[in-house]
Protein backbone atom coordinates (compact mmCIF):
# COMPACT_ATOMS: atom_id res chain seq x y z
CA UNK A 1 0.00 0.00 0.00
CA UNK A 2 1.53 3.20 -1.09
CA UNK A 3 2.75 5.58 2.07
CA UNK A 4 -0.32 8.25 1.31
CA UNK A 5 -2.78 6.06 1.65
CA UNK A 6 -1.58 4.14 4.34
CA UNK A 7 -1.40 7.88 6.12
CA UNK A 8 -4.83 8.22 5.22
CA UNK A 9 -6.19 5.06 6.04
CA UNK A 10 -4.75 5.80 9.66
CA UNK A 11 -5.83 9.62 10.04
CA UNK A 12 -9.70 7.46 9.34
CA UNK A 13 -9.19 4.87 12.14
CA UNK A 14 -8.29 7.90 14.95
CA UNK A 15 -11.00 10.25 13.92
CA UNK A 16 -13.12 6.85 14.37
CA UNK A 17 -11.72 6.77 17.97
CA UNK A 18 -11.83 10.08 19.36
CA UNK A 19 -14.53 11.23 21.32
CA UNK A 20 -15.98 14.43 22.85
CA UNK A 21 -17.95 15.08 25.59
CA UNK A 22 -18.62 18.35 27.16
CA UNK A 23 -20.00 19.28 31.16
CA UNK A 24 -20.94 22.78 32.15
CA UNK A 25 -19.71 24.23 35.41
CA UNK A 26 -21.61 26.51 37.81
CA UNK A 27 -21.83 27.82 41.71
CA UNK A 28 -22.08 30.59 44.11
CA UNK A 29 -25.54 30.83 42.58
CA UNK A 30 -28.69 31.67 43.19
CA UNK A 31 -27.80 34.50 45.42
CA UNK A 32 -30.49 37.05 44.85
CA UNK A 33 -34.68 37.02 44.09
CA UNK A 34 -33.05 38.29 40.62
CA UNK A 35 -30.58 34.88 40.18
CA UNK A 36 -33.41 32.75 41.33
CA UNK A 37 -35.22 34.00 38.77
CA UNK A 38 -32.87 34.03 36.02
CA UNK A 39 -31.41 30.52 36.90
CA UNK A 40 -33.86 28.44 35.54
CA UNK A 41 -33.10 30.02 32.22
CA UNK A 42 -29.88 29.62 32.85
CA UNK A 43 -30.23 25.60 33.10
CA UNK A 44 -32.28 25.82 30.07
CA UNK A 45 -29.33 27.35 27.98
CA UNK A 46 -27.39 24.74 29.42
CA UNK A 47 -29.33 21.65 27.80
CA UNK A 48 -29.82 23.62 25.20
CA UNK A 49 -26.15 23.33 24.49
CA UNK A 50 -26.48 19.37 24.56
CA UNK A 51 -24.21 19.02 27.26
CA UNK A 52 -23.62 15.40 29.40
CA UNK A 53 -24.27 16.87 32.97
CA UNK A 54 -24.28 19.82 35.02
CA UNK A 55 -22.60 20.40 38.16
CA UNK A 56 -22.91 23.00 40.85
CA UNK A 57 -19.83 23.28 43.35
CA UNK A 58 -21.81 24.61 46.13
CA UNK A 59 -23.48 27.97 47.41
CA UNK A 60 -26.85 27.77 46.44
CA UNK A 61 -27.77 30.97 48.58
CA UNK A 62 -26.40 34.11 49.78
CA UNK A 63 -24.19 33.08 52.69
CA UNK A 64 -26.43 35.61 54.96
CA UNK A 65 -29.96 33.74 53.37
CA UNK A 66 -31.49 31.58 55.93
CA UNK A 67 -31.16 27.70 55.92
CA UNK A 68 -34.84 27.33 56.35
CA UNK A 69 -36.25 23.58 55.32
CA UNK A 70 -38.00 25.61 52.31
CA UNK A 71 -34.83 26.94 50.72
CA UNK A 72 -33.31 23.65 50.84
CA UNK A 73 -36.59 22.22 49.17
CA UNK A 74 -36.57 24.88 46.61
CA UNK A 75 -33.13 24.28 45.39
CA UNK A 76 -33.36 20.53 45.37
CA UNK A 77 -36.40 20.78 43.69
CA UNK A 78 -35.10 23.44 40.94
CA UNK A 79 -32.09 21.44 40.51
CA UNK A 80 -34.04 18.60 39.75
CA UNK A 81 -35.63 19.69 37.58
CA UNK A 82 -32.70 19.96 35.01
CA UNK A 83 -32.69 18.45 31.83
CA UNK A 84 -29.56 17.21 32.10
CA UNK A 85 -28.20 14.82 34.94
CA UNK A 86 -27.12 17.81 37.64
CA UNK A 87 -24.17 16.59 40.54
CA UNK A 88 -24.55 18.92 43.23
CA UNK A 89 -21.45 19.82 45.89
CA UNK A 90 -21.89 21.87 48.82
CA UNK A 91 -20.74 24.42 50.29
CA UNK A 92 -20.22 26.52 54.08
CA UNK A 93 -23.16 28.90 52.70
CA UNK A 94 -25.99 25.81 53.23
CA UNK A 95 -24.51 24.13 56.05
CA UNK A 96 -21.37 25.32 58.30
CA UNK A 97 -22.46 29.34 58.30
CA UNK A 98 -26.48 28.42 59.08
CA UNK A 99 -25.66 28.63 62.92
CA UNK A 100 -25.10 31.78 62.60
CA UNK A 101 -28.30 34.28 63.57
CA UNK A 102 -29.01 35.75 60.59
CA UNK A 103 -29.12 32.18 58.40
CA UNK A 104 -31.22 30.58 61.31
CA UNK A 105 -28.95 29.77 64.13
CA UNK A 106 -29.02 26.16 63.15
CA UNK A 107 -26.80 23.85 64.26
CA UNK A 108 -24.51 22.25 60.99
CA UNK A 109 -24.61 19.05 61.12
CA UNK A 110 -28.39 18.84 61.34
CA UNK A 111 -28.44 21.09 58.01
CA UNK A 112 -25.91 18.67 56.84
CA UNK A 113 -28.45 15.93 57.24
CA UNK A 114 -30.84 17.58 55.94
CA UNK A 115 -28.94 18.60 52.61
CA UNK A 116 -28.20 14.43 52.61
CA UNK A 117 -31.91 13.39 52.72
CA UNK A 118 -33.14 15.84 49.67
CA UNK A 119 -29.79 15.84 47.51
CA UNK A 120 -27.95 12.53 47.65
CA UNK A 121 -30.98 10.15 48.25
CA UNK A 122 -29.88 7.38 46.27
CA UNK A 123 -26.55 6.43 44.24
CA UNK A 124 -28.21 8.59 41.52
CA UNK A 125 -28.02 12.48 40.14
CA UNK A 126 -30.84 14.98 40.07
CA UNK A 127 -32.07 16.06 36.63
CA UNK A 128 -34.83 14.63 34.74
CA UNK A 129 -31.83 12.03 33.33
CA UNK A 130 -30.17 10.49 35.77
CA UNK A 131 -26.16 9.55 36.03
CA UNK A 132 -25.06 6.55 38.49
CA UNK A 133 -22.74 7.48 41.48
CA UNK A 134 -20.48 5.60 43.82
CA UNK A 135 -20.76 7.19 46.61
CA UNK A 136 -18.04 6.85 49.58
CA UNK A 137 -18.92 4.10 52.36
CA UNK A 138 -19.90 5.46 55.67
CA UNK A 139 -22.23 9.03 56.39
CA UNK A 140 -20.35 11.27 53.75
CA UNK A 141 -23.40 10.45 50.90
CA UNK A 142 -22.03 13.71 49.43
CA UNK A 143 -18.86 12.21 48.42
CA UNK A 144 -19.11 10.48 44.90
CA UNK A 145 -17.69 9.62 42.10
CA UNK A 146 -18.37 8.42 38.31
CA UNK A 147 -16.89 8.15 34.69
CA UNK A 148 -17.31 10.08 31.63
CA UNK A 149 -15.42 8.69 28.66
CA UNK A 150 -11.94 8.53 30.03
CA UNK A 151 -12.35 10.97 32.59
CA UNK A 152 -12.96 10.08 36.23
CA UNK A 153 -15.42 12.75 38.53
CA UNK A 154 -14.73 12.82 41.89
CA UNK A 155 -17.02 15.34 44.48
CA UNK A 156 -15.73 16.33 47.95
CA UNK A 157 -17.35 18.36 50.89
CA UNK A 158 -14.87 20.55 51.12
CA UNK A 159 -16.33 23.99 52.20
CA UNK A 160 -15.07 27.42 52.63
CA UNK A 161 -14.45 28.89 55.81
CA UNK A 162 -11.12 26.97 56.13
CA UNK A 163 -12.96 23.67 55.56
CA UNK A 164 -15.05 24.71 58.75
CA UNK A 165 -11.49 23.43 60.98
CA UNK A 166 -12.53 26.20 63.93
CA UNK A 167 -11.37 29.59 64.87
CA UNK A 168 -9.02 28.00 67.69
CA UNK A 169 -6.08 26.22 67.51
CA UNK A 170 -7.56 23.37 68.07
CA UNK A 171 -9.68 21.72 64.87
CA UNK A 172 -13.27 21.27 65.35
CA UNK A 173 -14.98 17.94 65.63
CA UNK A 174 -16.46 18.31 62.03
CA UNK A 175 -13.18 18.62 60.95
CA UNK A 176 -11.56 15.84 62.93
CA UNK A 177 -13.96 13.60 61.59
CA UNK A 178 -14.54 14.51 57.84
CA UNK A 179 -11.12 15.45 56.77
CA UNK A 180 -9.54 11.95 56.82
CA UNK A 181 -12.74 10.96 54.70
CA UNK A 182 -11.77 13.65 52.44
CA UNK A 183 -8.01 12.78 51.86
CA UNK A 184 -9.09 8.67 51.47
CA UNK A 185 -11.45 9.45 48.38
CA UNK A 186 -9.08 11.68 47.00
CA UNK A 187 -6.52 8.92 47.42
CA UNK A 188 -8.82 6.65 46.15
CA UNK A 189 -9.61 8.27 43.56
CA UNK A 190 -6.68 8.47 42.04
CA UNK A 191 -5.40 5.40 42.73
CA UNK A 192 -8.47 4.08 40.58
CA UNK A 193 -7.25 6.30 37.81
CA UNK A 194 -4.12 4.94 37.53
CA UNK A 195 -5.63 1.34 37.75
CA UNK A 196 -8.03 2.16 34.65
CA UNK A 197 -4.83 4.24 33.09
CA UNK A 198 -7.48 7.07 32.50
CA UNK A 199 -6.55 10.08 30.81
CA UNK A 200 -7.89 12.92 33.19
CA UNK A 201 -9.40 13.08 36.58
CA UNK A 202 -11.75 15.83 37.42
CA UNK A 203 -12.40 16.93 41.34
CA UNK A 204 -15.53 19.02 42.25
CA UNK A 205 -15.58 20.93 45.84
CA UNK A 206 -16.41 24.65 46.92
CA UNK A 207 -13.69 25.95 48.86
CA UNK A 208 -10.57 28.18 47.41
CA UNK A 209 -8.36 25.95 49.35
CA UNK A 210 -6.12 29.43 48.89
CA UNK A 211 -3.07 27.50 46.23
CA UNK A 212 -1.21 30.90 46.58
CA UNK A 213 -0.42 30.39 49.95
CA UNK A 214 0.17 27.02 49.65
CA UNK A 215 3.24 28.20 47.18
CA UNK A 216 4.25 30.19 49.74
CA UNK A 217 4.06 27.79 52.63
CA UNK A 218 1.61 29.42 54.68
CA UNK A 219 -1.33 26.82 53.82
CA UNK A 220 -4.31 27.56 55.87
CA UNK A 221 -4.34 24.36 58.25
CA UNK A 222 -7.84 23.51 56.89
CA UNK A 223 -6.15 23.22 53.41
CA UNK A 224 -3.15 21.79 54.31
CA UNK A 225 -3.56 18.14 54.10
CA UNK A 226 -5.62 18.45 51.14
CA UNK A 227 -3.31 20.48 48.81
CA UNK A 228 0.23 18.08 49.68
CA UNK A 229 -2.28 15.08 49.01
CA UNK A 230 -3.12 16.95 45.87
CA UNK A 231 -0.03 17.87 45.01
CA UNK A 232 1.48 14.84 45.44
CA UNK A 233 -1.29 12.35 43.83
CA UNK A 234 -0.81 15.21 40.57
CA UNK A 235 2.79 14.60 40.59
CA UNK A 236 2.02 10.81 40.14
CA UNK A 237 -0.42 10.86 37.84
CA UNK A 238 0.35 10.39 34.09
CA UNK A 239 -2.97 11.72 32.71
CA UNK A 240 -4.63 15.41 33.20
CA UNK A 241 -6.12 16.92 36.53
CA UNK A 242 -8.38 19.17 36.42
CA UNK A 243 -9.49 20.68 40.30
CA UNK A 244 -12.88 22.91 39.78
CA UNK A 245 -14.20 25.37 42.72
CA UNK A 246 -16.02 28.21 43.48
CA UNK A 247 -16.49 30.30 47.21
CA UNK A 248 -14.36 33.18 45.92
CA UNK A 249 -17.13 34.33 43.15
CA UNK A 250 -13.71 34.90 40.42
CA UNK A 251 -14.37 33.02 37.07
CA UNK A 252 -10.72 32.15 36.19
CA UNK A 253 -8.78 28.76 34.63
CA UNK A 254 -5.02 28.61 35.52
CA UNK A 255 -2.34 26.64 36.77
CA UNK A 256 -1.39 27.52 40.43
CA UNK A 257 -0.33 24.19 42.04
CA UNK A 258 3.25 24.24 42.74
CA UNK A 259 5.44 21.19 43.70
CA UNK A 260 7.67 21.33 46.92
CA UNK A 261 10.58 23.48 45.15
CA UNK A 262 7.61 26.04 43.52
CA UNK A 263 7.36 25.07 40.03
CA UNK A 264 4.42 24.56 38.53
CA UNK A 265 2.43 21.25 37.93
CA UNK A 266 1.75 21.53 34.45
CA UNK A 267 -0.62 18.55 33.90
CA UNK A 268 -3.08 20.39 36.51
CA UNK A 269 -5.43 23.20 36.14
CA UNK A 270 -7.67 24.76 38.11
CA UNK A 271 -11.00 26.07 36.97
CA UNK A 272 -12.84 28.37 39.52
CA UNK A 273 -16.78 28.81 38.13
CA UNK A 274 -18.67 31.96 38.00
CA UNK A 275 -20.34 33.98 41.71
CA UNK A 276 -22.54 36.71 42.92
CA UNK A 277 -22.81 39.16 41.70
CA UNK A 278 -22.05 37.71 38.05
CA UNK A 279 -23.83 35.31 36.91
CA UNK A 280 -22.58 32.29 34.39
CA UNK A 281 -21.28 29.00 33.09
CA UNK A 282 -17.85 27.29 32.33
CA UNK A 283 -18.37 24.66 29.27
CA UNK A 284 -15.57 22.05 29.62
CA UNK A 285 -14.85 19.90 26.62
CA UNK A 286 -12.99 16.46 26.94
CA UNK A 287 -11.58 16.03 23.25
CA UNK A 288 -9.82 12.17 23.47
CA UNK A 289 -7.88 13.39 20.12
CA UNK A 290 -6.31 16.88 22.02
CA UNK A 291 -3.39 16.60 23.64
CA UNK A 292 -4.22 18.94 26.11
CA UNK A 293 -7.82 16.62 26.52
CA UNK A 294 -9.65 19.66 27.69
CA UNK A 295 -10.53 22.75 26.64
CA UNK A 296 -12.61 25.44 28.32
CA UNK A 297 -14.92 28.07 27.70
CA UNK A 298 -16.98 30.51 29.43
CA UNK A 299 -20.07 31.72 29.43
CA UNK A 300 -21.53 35.11 30.86
CA UNK A 301 -25.25 35.63 31.66
CA UNK A 302 -27.30 36.84 30.17
CA UNK A 303 -25.50 35.57 27.31
CA UNK A 304 -22.31 37.42 25.68
CA UNK A 305 -20.51 36.21 23.07
CA UNK A 306 -18.07 32.97 24.33
CA UNK A 307 -14.44 34.02 25.62
CA UNK A 308 -12.20 30.84 25.07
CA UNK A 309 -9.74 29.68 26.90
CA UNK A 310 -7.05 26.42 26.68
Amino acid sequence: MKGWLVAAWLALISQAQAETFSFALIGDVPYSDYERRELPRLLEAIADNQVDFVAHVGDFKHGSGRCDDSVFVDRQQLFDSSRVPFVFIPGDNEWTDCERLSNGAYAQQERLDKLRSLFWQDNQSLGQKKLALTRQPGPYLEHSRFQLGPVLFVTFNLPGGNNNYGLADKPSADFQARNPAVLGWLKEGFALARQQKLKGIVLLFQADPSFKNFAQGFAHKGYRAFLETLRDETRQFSGQVIAVHGDTHISRIDQPLRDALGRPLHNFIRVETFGYPLMGWTRAVIDTDSASLFRFETHPWPPKQALRGD
